[in-house]
């Protein structure tokens, strides 16, 4: 377990974060340009068998949707540190060449799936509220059938 806290540490200190980290607040004020950002992480995400993404799937798809509902308007109860935390790290995520290269075919994902799921823990509370709210809508939209 503290060998995947060091690996987690080092890569979110690397240059390549902390580019990314420079790079966020952009994309918040950028509606087109965070949803060219989800796009390209989502092809990535689907583009390959899971592998190291397995076990940070469905909060992976949850960041997406979290994401896409900010950019859109419909979700804007996101604090501005848990926006930079979630954009920061699919900027990460789409990078091909950081701090272990995607061509790596073994193991270009697992600085990826680390970095996302230190991100998942880091912002667990705000995708708890933004769960129930998707879930509020789904039930509002049913309602209204």
């Amino acid at each position: 377990m503290n060998e995947k806290k060091g690996f987690t540490k080092r890569i979110i200190s690397s240059r390549f974060f902390n580019r990314a980290k420079e790079q966020a607040v952009e994309f918040t004020k950028n509606p087109e340009k965070l949803n060219s950002l989800l796009q390209k992480a989502d092809e990535k995400a689907h583009s390959r068998k899971r592998g190291a993404l397995d076990e940070v799937w469905a909060s992976l798809m949850t960041l997406f949707r979290m994401l896409r509902a900010y950019g859109s308007g419909a979700y804007r109860k996101i604090p501005f540190k848990t926006l930079i935390a979630m954009i920061s790290s699919l900027i990460y995520f789409v990078m091909p060449f950081d701090f272990i290269p995607d061509i790596l075919l073994l193991f270009g994902f697992m600085d990826d799936a680390a970095l996302i799921a230190w991100t998942v823990k880091s912002i667990k509370t705000d995708m708890d509220k933004f769960a129930e709210w998707e879930a509020d809508q789904a039930q509002k939209k049913d309602a209204s059938i």
